[in-house]
This record gives C-alpha cells, sequence and structure tokens, in this order.
C-alpha cells in the first residue's frame, strides 16, 4: 500500500481492510515507517520508533483496529520496557517497569503501537517545543506549532503518519493541538477512563486519557474500548444505554446549543476565530438546533490560584521523584526555565493550600454547573487564534515568575482549561479555517456523563463540513 492510498482511510476503514485482507497489518506497518522517514525529519513529531515492531501482536487478531499503526505521548501512559522520558532533560532514559491500563486497552484494540511521540517539558506548554527535543512543526505549515502537550501525536495524526494517536489532556492538551492540526480532540468526563494503576485521578481529577483522531467514529471507537473501568478505580460513571459506535449512527435529538466568543479574562480573540465559530453556531442553527449567545458565569481568579497551585504542586513532586530515579539535581541544567520556576514556587506551598485550591475547585464548579440544567451543549472557540509561530510560548525563555509564565500561555487557550476544572466532556472539532490556511477549532462542551451527545453533534458537523477530505489534500501537498 502506497502513502496516497493510506491517507485516504481513518482507523476504522484501515482495519477494515486488514479483515478483508485486502492488505496486511505489516504493509500498513511498513506504510507508516515509510512515511515517518520521509516527513519526520521536517516535522520532529516522533521522539523514537521502535524498529522491531513490524507488524501487529497475533495475541489481538480479534480487536477492532486490528494491524492499524499507533503511537504514544511520552507522558502518563507507560509500555512496559520502554522509556517514559516526560520531555524533559531531568528523566531523560527512564525506563517503565509496567504497562498502565489504558496501554493494556489499547493493546486489546489490536492497534500496533510503533514509538513515542513528542510533547513540551511535563507536558506544561501549549506548544511542543522542548529544550530535548527541539520543536514540533505543524504539518499545514511547519514555521507554526502543533499545540502541546499533545502536539507530537497531533503532528503525526495531521501529516498522515497513523491515523490516530495516544494523547491525555490536564488543560486542554488535547483539544488544543487538535485545534492547530484540524483534528478531533475528545476530552471525556472525568473518570471516564481509568488512570490505573498508578493514578486515580491525574493533578487531581484534572488530568484524563484517549486519542487524536481524524474521525469521529475512530473516537467513538476508542471511547468505547477505553471507557471500561480498571478494578479499583475511584469513580464509575454510568455508560450509555448503546455503545458510542451505535450511538453516533443517530440522529441526535434537537439540542439546546449555548455560544460564546468571549473570554472570562484578557486574551484577544482573533478575527478569523470569532467567524469561524459564528459559522459553526449558524451551522447548528441550520441542522436543526436551538443556539443561543450565552455562557457560564464564575470567578477566574479562584480558578487561576487553583490550577497554579495544582500544577505547582504535581510537579515539584514529579520532580523530586524524577530526580531520585535518576540522580540528577534540579536545576537549570536539567529543567526549562519556566518548568523550573513553577517546580520552585510548589516548594514553597503548605497543605492549606493545596485544601484551598481544591475549594475553588469546587466553588467554580458549583458556579458552572446550572447552565448545563438549561443548555445541552456549550459551543467557544477550542483556541483563541489558530496555530502561532515556533517561539512564541518558549518554556524555556527567561521568566519573570511562575504566574507571568501561566499567564502569557494561558492566552492562547483561555476556553479550555475551565472543563478540566468543572470535569465536563468537550471535544475540539475542526470546524473552520483561517484565511492563511490553517484549521480553527470549535470546542463543544457538554453535560457531566454526556459524551454521546458531542459525539453526535460532531458526526453532524462531519458530514457538513468535510474536514477529513481537507486534511488529506493538506497530506498530499
Amino acid at each position: 500500500m502506497n502513502f496516497e492510498e493510506y491517507i485516504r482511510y481513518d482507523a476504522t476503514g484501515l482495519a477494515q481492510l486488514v479483515r478483508e485482507r485486502s492488505v496486511t497489518g505489516e504493509e500498513l506497518v511498513a506504510t507508516a515507517r515509510s512515511a515517518v522517514e520521509r516527513l519526520d525529519p521536517q516535522l520532529n513529531a516522533i521522539i523514537e520508533l521502535w524498529p522491531e515492531i513490524t507488524g501487529p501482536d497475533p495475541a489481538y487478531p480479534d480487536g477492532a483496529l486490528y494491524g492499524v499503526p499507533f503511537l504514544i505521548k511520552d507522558i502518563l501512559n507507560k509500555r512496559q520496557g520502554r522509556k517514559l522520558e516526560l520531555g524533559s532533560r531531568l528523566s531523560q532514559g527512564l525506563i517503565s517497569n509496567h504497562s498502565s491500563y489504558t496501554m493494556t486497552a489499547f493493546d486489546r484494540l489490536g492497534l500496533v503501537t510503533m514509538g513515542r511521540t513528542a510533547l513540551p517539558e511535563f507536558g506544561f506548554s501549549c506548544t511542543t517545543e522542548s529544550v530535548l527535543r527541539g520543536p514540533t512543526c505543524n504539518p499545514w505549515n511547519p514555521r507554526r506549532m502543533a499545540g502541546g502537550s499533545s502536539g507530537g501525536s497531533a503532528a503525526a495524526v495531521a501529516a498522515g503518519y497513523v491515523p490516530l494517536a495516544h494523547a491525555n489532556d490536564g488543560a486542554g492538551s488535547i483539544r488544543g493541538p487538535a485545534a492547530c492540526c484540524g483534528l478531533v480532540g475528545l476530552k471525556v468526563s472525568r473518570g471516564r477512563v481509568s488512570l490505573g494503576p498508578d493514578l486515580g485521578e491525574g493533578f487531581f481529577g484534572l488530568g484524563l486519557e484517549l486519542a487524536l483522531t481524524r474521525s469521529i467514529r475512530d473516537t467513538a471507537l476508542v471511547l468505547d474500548a477505553l471507557s471500561k473501568p480498571m478494578p479499583g478505580d475511584p469513580f464509575l460513571i454510568q455508560r450509555p444505554e448503546a455503545s458510542y459506535l451505535q450511538l453516533i449512527e443517530r440522529a441526535p435529538r434537537r439540542l439546546k446549543i449555548g455560544y460564546t466568543t468571549r473570554t472570562w479574562y484578557e486574551a484577544p480573540i482573533d478575527p478569523d476565530t470569532i467567524g469561524a465559530i459564528d459559522n459553526c453556531a449558524r451551522t447548528c442553527f441550520e441542522l436543526g438546533h436551538v443556539v443561543e449567545e450565552a455562557r457560564p458565569e464564575f470567578d477566574y481568579s479562584l480558578m487561576r490560584e487553583a490550577l497554579i497551585i495544582i500544577m505547582a504542586s504535581g510537579m515539584a513532586s514529579w520532580a523530586v521523584q524524577l530526580s531520585l530515579s535518576t540522580g540528577r539535581p534540579i536545576s537549570s541544567d536539567t529543567l526549562e526555565a519556566a518548568t523550573l520556576a513553577m517546580i520552585e514556587h510548589g516548594h514553597t506551598l503548605k497543605p492549606g493550600d493545596l485544601f484551598r485550591a481544591l475549594d475553588n475547585i469546587n466553588r467554580v464548579t458549583r458556579a458552572v454547573g446550572p447552565f448545563f440544567e438549561d443548555y445541552d451543549l456549550l459551543l467557544t472557540p477550542a483556541t483563541a487564534k489558530p496555530a502561532q509561530p515556533l517561539g512564541t510560548y518558549n518554556q524555556n525563555a527567561p521568566v519573570v515568575s511562575h504566574e507571568t509564565w501561566f499567564d502569557h500561555k494561558a492566552t492562547f487557550t483561555p476556553f479550555l482549561a475551565l472543563f478540566n476544572v468543572t470535569g465536563h466532556p468537550a471535544v475540539s472539532l475542526p470546524t473552520g479555517m483561517s484565511r492563511d490556511g490553517l484549521p480553527i477549532g470549535a470546542q463543544f462542551v457538554a453535560r457531566f456523563g454526556r459524551e454521546e451527545d458531542l459525539l453526535m453533534i460532531g458526526r453532524q458537523l462531519e458530514d457538513v463540513v468535510g474536514w477529513e477530505k481537507r486534511l488529506i489534500a493538506n497530506m498530499m501537498r
């Protein structure tokens, strides 16, 4: 199979070809590997390809995506015996001694995991440009960023190496790269996907696992596979009465959608982005949904304080553990400037600070919750502007303080972190394009536990917008 044929299929389509014996998993892996070798010297999305992986694992012949090439982001999702370096010089060379539950779920799907994708250090940026690995470039324009922190996975999918890739989201790290690279990026409800056995919750509930894809049906299929709880999980969320893959074939009911392009803090919105969200709202109305300008209200200062405390304390704890594991010091020789500033702040925090952060999260969540009693969905921009030039959000640039860096990167994603705080599911859909040819993502947010509403509206818009054809055309340039 050549590259031009390969990129015309999403993961579901490729798996169907394998089942029909029109192509083998080995041929798909060879095509994917060739694409990486040809394109990645320019894009730098891949940290490591495992040379011994040449085809699917025969242990999972009944997996729904048997034989489909796949990549994993280099954080949280562990593969036993493989490196997990978190994009940092501090943890360079660390090896995982077990596989995570999500990794096992990806294996059961029959996916062929070929290697690791790039991320910013500790996943702590809206762009993927680490000192350890260098910048990851956007396949739509290599002078632009691919987003963060799942930027390596996003670039790999958007360039056509693989039809889907692992990603995770602690403050927008799935949805931001999806918006930058023209992909589907779903952040699930808190507790929907297990983080076991290593974590009950990631970053006190902010961090979630899933994938970046090109199609709604691939997202639904992966969600079906990963939303099965692991014994010992602290939460069990009720699943819908049918599979997500079955539900997307149904026409969604008439939804009440609130939409806004107004931020809750100072973050200018690009005119092309405003226009794209207005167009998306108009399309939803034409599809028969009720659409009104509306948004939830909350105290942003409470959320900002909570996020800084949680990120700083979590990163400080990580750094200490990694330093002990590698024997390397916590210093500017092993960590980037913004990362180090946040870690140093974390070491100044007291137990009462963390309790205050958790109280703030509760207060913000209680303020936002009533909005979703009146509205089924909220529509916002995914990012304030299309993908920006590389270097705009340099994590290793000298920083005045941890707060200045936090506020700087937050101007790119002013609509995303709120729903990590509240736990609502949210998706970025590539419904728009800027005048200079860059994707613009529309974020839809649903009631807690209602991922099916996001997937069903996504399926409607996918048919109208045809974003996969647009993406394939860019791959073939």
